[in-house]
């Protein structure tokens, strides 16, 4: 997190070049990615039903550990603790930065329009349309911003690297329960983690610009009386 705002505004540049890769091989429908899109999808979907066990597993925490709704709560909860320490401008920049998140993967379902997987014997259900994944995108966006808030209180040693940790699973588990629950193709659960990388990856860029000091900083409450 000791990068300048030029290096995250790179970073965010090419996790959005790489997404629009992603989305125009997507809406044109490029073989090879759909070819392994599907049998990718059937595997997992033996898989899961032939383990129900495992697969109710996968639908508690795609429901309710890892549902888009628990990290908007979690992103809330951060907001109200920034406001309260007078971190007033960081606070509803954290809140404007899910927000987007929000509006942009509901935008790209609407434009892309792409069907979710259809199975005879499904294990899950879920509604919308399939690229991005919401789960994988907004669980990306809020434990992005979360490390970023804690890297900035200057959290570091072992506590740093279990909330690091603990992101990591919840970034890449929630996009395997999706995949493992059959409502998802692979490329609509990568293109979740890149775009919410991206807006992260921007929304600290941004951020440094407006506040130069504001990428990392000892304690969250240093800044609060300026803001």
């Amino acid at each position: 997190m000791h990068s300048s705002p030029v290096t995250f505004a790179r970073t965010a540049a090419l996790f959005a070049v790489v997404s629009g890769v992603l989305a125009a091989l997507v809406v044109t429908e490029w073989g090879p990615l759909l070819s392994f899109d599907r049998s990718s999808a059937s595997r997992l979907h033996r898989w899961a039903v032939a383990e129900p066990g495992l697969t109710h597993t996968n639908r508690v925490l795609s429901d309710w550990v890892w549902d888009p709704w628990t990290m908007r709560a979690l992103t809330a909860a951060a907001v109200v603790v920034l406001w309260l320490r007078r971190s007033r401008l960081l606070a509803l920049w954290v809140a404007a930065t899910s927000v987007v998140g929000s509006v942009v993967q509901q935008g790209l379902k609407a434009v892309v329009g792409r069907p979710r997987p259809h199975w005879p014997d499904p294990v899950d259900s879920a509604h919308y349309a399939s690229f991005p994944s919401g789960h994988a995108m907004t669980a990306t966006v809020t434990c992005g911003l979360l490390l970023w808030l804690l890297r900035r209180h200057g959290t570091r040693g072992a506590a740093w690297g279990a909330a690091v940790l603990v992101a990591a699973v919840s970034v890449a588990g929630v996009g395997l329960t999706r995949l493992w629950l059959g409502v998802h193709w692979s490329s609509d659960v990568l293109a979740g983690w890149l775009l919410g990388a991206g807006l992260v990856a921007l929304s600290i860029a941004t951020y440094g610009r407006v506040r130069p000091s504001g990428l990392v900083q000892g304690a969250v409450s240093r800044e609060g009386s300026g803001v």
